[in-house]
């Protein structure tokens, strides 16, 4: 999910100090650079827990690794599905049965931001399985080192605020495991939309993106916060097929998602 959201406060601050922070490309400067990073967070208002995870990360090898082989492959629509969905029907029959379990749950985040449950089952089990595959990673390790690496430092250093704020809030543990560049929680939120578009649904005073109520709620928030019309087709070519894209840029991805919860919510 993934796209850089405008945090103006962080930005401003970052731009006054980013010569204090130089970005590296491999280990040897992460220390430094946490030391350096930990002025910047301060003046962007990140707190004692926030700064105490900061200088508890690692430089997550697994990250780069991971970063460094992306590929940027493109997938026909039909191989996509079989890839990542196995078929549209086994796929949609699996999310059917999740909602059964909690239909009224459903029902209400349609009531409250007008997206079909379909639309939130489709990215929960795109991007997690529903919840079976949250990530290997810890979140402050790998978001740190992406703001750290040179190559898309611009992109993630908000990220990387944003997840130590999500720290000194309690919404994310300092040991946290997410996906291999920052992605938490069930729907995989980049820290900077956990943190602009969360949700605390359950009503315990935090918002958590591991919880699926929070988790799915804050979907929903961000769905409807882009654009999402309620009560409107989200079939290709519609103005809500189009706000999947503030969800993922990839158009495949795009129709996945809109294929499958018309099957979810026929």
């Amino acid at each position: 999910m993934k796209k850089l959201i405008s945090l103006s406060c962080v930005a401003i601050s970052l731009a006054t100090s980013a010569l204090s922070a130089p970005c590296g490309d491999t280990a040897n400067g992460f220390s430094a650079w946490k030391a350096a990073f930990a002025s910047e967070a301060a003046s962007a208002g990140v707190g004692a827990a926030g700064l105490q995870a900061l200088a508890n990360a690692s430089y997550s090898q697994s990250t780069i690794k991971a970063d460094r082989n992306q590929r940027g492959v493109r997938y026909a629509l039909d191989d996509f599905i079989r890839i990542r969905l196995g078929s549209l029907d086994s796929f949609a029959t699996q999310a059917k049965r999740v909602k059964q379990q909690n239909a009224a749950f459903y029902a209400n985040l349609e009531t409250a931001y007008g997206v079909p449950a379909g639309i939130l089952l489709a990215i929960h089990g795109m991007e997690t399985g529903f919840g079976r595959s949250l990530g290997n990673t810890p979140v402050v390790d790998s978001i740190t080192t992406v703001a750290y690496d040179c190559r898309r430092s611009g992109f993630f250093t908000p990220h990387a605020i944003a997840a130590l704020k999500l720290v000194d809030r309690g919404s994310l543990a300092p040991n946290q495991r997410g996906a291999a560049h920052g992605e938490l929680g069930h729907t995989q939120f980049l820290p900077g939309n956990a943190l602009a578009y969360g949700v605390d649904a359950d009503r315990n005073g935090r918002v958590d993106l591991y919880t699926v109520s929070d988790a799915l709620a804050s979907t929903a928030n961000f769905l409807r916060k882009k654009g999402w019309r309620p009560g409107q087709s989200y079939a290709e070519g519609t103005a809500n097929f189009r706000i999947l894209n503030e969800w993922n840029a990839a158009t495949v991805y795009q129709q996945a998602i809109a294929l499958s919860a018309a099957k979810i919510d026929g």
